[in-house]
């Protein structure tokens, strides 16, 4: 099985689904008992959850929006978040 086939499913993982999965690669890979072609095999699909990972936050990151207040308290108008 190919790295690209091995990995196909994480396309379509959610967010919480990759978190969940690379934690428990990183663990594996921090216990240390983890043969040599296995740890290179998991660490590949780790990074791929990773990758994965970054790019549906920086999808979500592009969503979120900075509400903004009329002086009544009503929502007027809505503008990219920016982070500090």
């Amino acid at each position: 099985m190919s790295k690209t086939e091995n990995n196909a499913d994480i396309a379509e993982m959610s967010f919480e689904t990759a978190l969940a999965e690379l934690e428990q690669i990183v663990g594996r890979l921090e216990h240390g008992d983890v043969p040599l072609a296995e740890s290179i095999q998991i660490y590949e699909r780790g990074e791929a959850l990773r990758a994965h990972s970054d790019k549906l936050l920086a999808k979500a990151e592009a969503k979120v929006e900075k509400l903004t207040l009329s002086p009544e308290g009503n929502p007027s108008q809505t503008s990219p978040l920016e982070i500090e």
